[in-house]
């Protein structure tokens, strides 16, 4: 008689190794972050002072979106 996956095992092989992987992503951001210096680069510290950039000019970014959107195919 041949011996049949067990796919459940499989399964829960596969969810604890992306939890696994995820764990170790976060806490590599945790570690970059908290390696990063508390002050600011110099030109974060006065953003109006010594830009030649006029606030008026300044392009106007749009909020993101509330929900994703949602991509649809076209018929030809």
């Amino acid at each position: 008689m041949p011996v049949t996956p067990n796919y459940a095992f499989e399964k829960r092989q596969r969810e604890l190794a992306k939890k696994k992987k995820l764990e170790e992503k976060k806490s590599r951001k945790r570690d970059a972050t908290a390696s990063m210096p508390d002050t600011p680069p110099p030109d974060a510290a006065a953003p109006g002072a010594g830009s030649d950039v006029d606030p008026e000019r300044m392009p106007v970014t749009a909020s993101p979106p509330e929900q994703p959107r949602i991509h649809r195919k076209r018929s030809p």
